[in-house]
């Protein structure tokens, strides 16, 4: 049977793992002058290995274990990995309007065009309000999450 510091260990490397691809992700988009087609597949690219590296090890094995730890920093830390989860919906809301308005507009296949999203659909701004809210909070609260998760597995396994 493996070892309980094992499986921490692995789940720590892939939940750090996946903050390089968060962070180059964001760079496509913040880099970016015109968002087409190719650009966010590309973004995609990197932003969905990432979700996956950090899901994977909280729905295997931090969320069966959570009820048997539940106390101090460990609820602080599902407190904050679920808020950053939460907000990551909160995104996705506003990502799918966007999409569907925006290809629509055929602006994906043609970004040349010189039109303002808001001039769209009348609820633009309010949705990209949601992805900005719910992108800058999942960031946030994931950061702070891996924080306390750091610290955990540190006090636990390496320093304990």
């Amino acid at each position: 049977m493996v070892s309980d510091s094992t499986i921490a260990t692995v789940a720590a490397l892939m939940v750090t793992s996946s903050l390089p691809f968060y962070l180059y992700g964001a760079w496509i988009m913040i880099d970016a002058e015109t968002v087409s087609w190719d650009v966010l597949v590309y973004h995609l690219k990197f932003i969905v290995p990432g979700l996956v590296l950090n899901t994977i090890p909280v729905v295997t094995w931090m969320l069966p274990r959570l009820l048997d730890q539940l106390g101090g920093v460990i609820v602080l830390h599902a407190i904050l990995g679920l808020q950053a989860y939460a907000l990551l919906v909160l995104a996705l809301t506003g990502i799918v309007r966007i999409l569907q308005v925006k290809r629509d507009a055929d602006l994906y296949e043609n970004p040349e065009q010189d039109v303002d999203l808001d001039d769209l659909h009348p609820d633009m701004g309010a949705w990209r309000g949601r992805l900005r809210v719910g992108v800058f909070g999942y960031v946030i609260f994931w950061f702070l999450a891996w924080l306390l998760g750091l610290y955990q597995y540190l006090g636990r396994y390496v320093l304990g």
